[in-house]
C-alpha cells in the first residue's frame, strides 16, 4: 500500500557511506617546482615516475599529488591513494579540473568527489548494480506504472493510432487505396495522438542529501551528483536516466519562453494539440487576412513582429494580437513565420527532411502520395498535427 509504505532503513545506506569516505590529504612538494602550471598548487611535484609517486603517497589513505608524465611531457596525472594502492588518472583543465565528465572548481573538490565515489562503489558495488534493475519504487507502484504505460504504447503503434482503417462495404480490406481515399484518410485522422516526449536531462549539483526519483537511492558525490530534467524537474542518477521512459510532462513554471522552445515540449506544457502560437496566429489571419494581397510575402515591421514574439513569451495564450493592437495582418503572419524559423527542431524534422525530398521525386502520383504518407508517419505526433493544421490553413 503506497500510503503505508515506509522506505527501508537502507535507503540512507549510501549517504552513510559518503560520510565515511576518506578525506583528501594534499601532499605538498618540499621544493619549488619550475614551470608549474598556474592552475595547480604546491601539490604539483613536477616530472616524477609512478614509482616515486607511490613512495610519496605510501600508507596515507586519501593522500594525493599531481605530477607531469615522464613519457608525455605536458600531460598531467592525479596520483591518489585509495585501498592501499596508488591510482593514477589523466588530469585535464579547460577552466575547470576534470578526469571524466564532471568538472570541478578545485583539485580538492575533484579528489573529494573521487574518494566518495571510489568508497561507495567499493563498499556497495552489488547494491549499486541492483539499483536501476530493481528500483525500490516498485514497492509503491512507480516503476510498475511506468512499465504498464510503456507496454500500452508498444501495443498501440504509431501507425495504428494515425492510419484510418479503410475497408469496403463487405468489411474486406481494400488492397489498393486510391489517391482520393488517401487524402480523406489524411484529413480525417483522429487527434488522439500519443505525444511522447523524452526527458531533457542535464547534469545538476544538488544542495544537501538528495535521492533519485527513479530508484529511490541516494545520489552521492560532491558536485554534479545526478541529472535533472530541465522541462519537468525529474531528478535521477545518470545511470537511471537511461531507463526512464519518454514520459516527460513539462512544467509551465520551467518553460521560460514560447519562441525557440521545442515544439513537443511547448505542446505538452500547455496540454494542447498544437503550439498555441500557431493556433492564435492562424485564427487571426483567417479572420481578417485571407483577402490581403501579398499575405506571407509582404513583410511587417520587424520591431512590431518582435513585440508579438515578446507578448507570446510573456503572456502565453493570453497574448493580445487583435486588430486593435496590430492592424497590419502582415505583422501576425511575420510572427508566425518567425515562430517556425526559431524552432530548435523544424516542423519537418531533420531526420525526415531527406525522405520527403526523395518521396517528392517519385513520378507516379499514387506512389508519390503513398511514399509521402509513409514519411508523415515518421514525424513526432506534435509535429505531424502542426504540419497537418498548417497545410489546411495554406490551402485556404
Amino acid at each position: 500500500d503506497a500510503e503505508e509504505y515506509q522506505p527501508p532503513i537502507w535507503k540512507s545506506y549510501l549517504y552513510q557511506l559518503q560520510q565515511e569516505a576518506p578525506r583528501p590529504k594534499r601532499i605538498i612538494c618540499p621544493r619549488e617546482v619550475e614551470n608549474r602550471p598556474k592552475y595547480y598548487g604546491r601539490e604539483f611535484h613536477g616530472i616524477i615516475s609512478r614509482e616515486q609517486a607511490d613512495e610519496i603517497l605510501a600508507g596515507v589513505e586519501g593522500a594525493y599529488i599531481l605530477r607531469e608524465s615522464q613519457r608525455q611531457p605536458g600531460c598531467y596525472t592525479l596520483a591518489l591513494r585509495f585501498g592501499n594502492q596508488t591510482l593514477n588518472y589523466r588530469l585535464f583543465y579547460d577552466g575547470k579540473h576534470f578526469v571524466g565528465e564532471k568538472r570541478f572548481e578545485s583539485i580538492h573538490d575533484l579528489v573529494t568527489d573521487g574518494l566518495i565515489t571510489l568508497y561507495i562503489e567499493t563498499k556497495a558495488s552489488e547494491y549499486i548494480s541492483k539499483m536501476t534493475t530493481n528500483p525500490i519504487y516498485e514497492h509503491i507502484g512507480y516503476a510498475t506504472l511506468l512499465r504498464e504505460k510503456v507496454s500500452r504504447r508498444l501495443s498501440r503503434t504509431k501507425n495504428e493510432s494515425r492510419k484510418a482503417s479503410v475497408t469496403s462495404e463487405e468489411n474486406t480490406p481494400v488492397e489498393r487505396i486510391t489517391s482520393l481515399v488517401r487524402r480523406a484518410a489524411l484529413t480525417q485522422n483522429d487527434n488522439h495522438f500519443n505525444y511522447e516526449k523524452a526527458h531533457n536531462f542535464k547534469v545538476h549539483t544538488f544542495r544537501g542529501p538528495h535521492w533519485c526519483e527513479y530508484c529511490a537511492n541516494f545520489m552521492w558525490g560532491l558536485i554534479a551528483q545526478g541529472v535533472r530534467c530541465s522541462d519537468c524537474g525529474l531528478n535521477v542518477h545518470k545511470q537511471c536516466s537511461k531507463y526512464v521512459p519518454n514520459d516527460c510532462q513539462p512544467d509551465l513554471k520551467r518553460i521560460k519562453r514560447v519562441y525557440c522552445c521545442d515544439l513537443t515540449t511547448l505542446v505538452k506544457a500547455h496540454n494542447t494539440q498544437r503550439p498555441m502560437v500557431v493556433d492564435s496566429c492562424i485564427r487571426e489571419i483567417e479572420a481578417r487576412g485571407l483577402k490581403s494581397e501579398g499575405l506571407y510575402r509582404v513583410s511587417g515591421f520587424t520591431e512590431h513582429i518582435e513585440d508579438v514574439k515578446m507578448a507570446f513569451d510573456r503572456d502565453g495564450d493570453k497574448a493580445d494580437i487583435s486588430a486593435s493592437i496590430y492592424p497590419d495582418i502582415n505583422i501576425i503572419a511575420g510572427a508566425l513565420k518567425l515562430y517556425f524559423r526559431d524552432l530548435p527542431i523544424p516542423v519537418i524534422t531533420y531526420d525526415t527532411y531527406s525522405k520527403f525530398i526523395e518521396a517528392a521525386k517519385i513520378s507516379n502520383p499514387d506512389e508519390r502520395l503513398e511514399a509521402i504518407h509513409e514519411v508523415l508517419m515518421l514525424l513526432p505526433a506534435a509535429h505531424y498535427e502542426t504540419l497537418r493544421y498548417l497545410m489546411i490553413h495554406l490551402k485556404k
